[in-house]
């Protein structure tokens, strides 16, 4: 999905029919030292792999990586990129997740993306629509991702859409 239309609003039906499908990629996004640092200061882990390059230059990894939940973090900010906007949505909120795995390390200074398929969609409520996303964090010229995991949003509607 472009950047375009991850700006246009689809009904659910029109989502319905995206299931199983790559529905977006976001746009790259650098994972420096100095985010590295402000999360540990937000999350108080200060653990020095992640905050102190010259120690962790000692590591298998030769320097500092980011913590794995700042690389959960940001699926936020990249899925209002690559996200389709749902016609008729209110808000829409974190559900929780099926799945998480840290599948390699994001050593700093590394650029990040996160690639969405629409796994499923289901209307508990006629004003509700709950959505799975399976979600991948690719680092830039690696093989593996950062991250693979089973997204859940809940989306609350204020009108009808269908």
């Amino acid at each position: 999905m472009t950047a375009e239309a991850a700006t246009q609003a689809l009904t659910p039906g029109e989502l319905q029919a995206l299931v199983g499908q790559e529905v977006g990629v976001s746009s790259w996004h650098v994972i420096d030292q100095a985010k590295i640092d402000a999360f540990a200061g937000v999350t108080g882990d200060h653990q020095f792999i992640h905050v102190d390059p010259a120690r962790a230059a000692g590591t298998p990894f030769g320097g500092t990586i980011a913590h794995g939940f700042l690389t959960l973090s940001l699926l936020s900010a990249m899925a209002l990129e690559a996200q389709p906007k749902i016609a008729g949505a209110g808000m829409g909120i974190n559900y929780g997740f099926d799945k998480v795995r840290f599948l390699a390390p994001v050593k700093a200074g590394a650029r990040l993306r996160g690639r969405f398929i629409l796994a499923a969609l289901t209307r508990p409520k006629p004003a509700e629509i709950d959505i799975t996303w399976t979600s991948t964090i690719e680092i830039e010229g690696e093989k593996r991702p950062a991250l693979a995991a089973d997204w859940l949003n809940r989306f609350y509607l204020e009108e009808d859409h269908s």
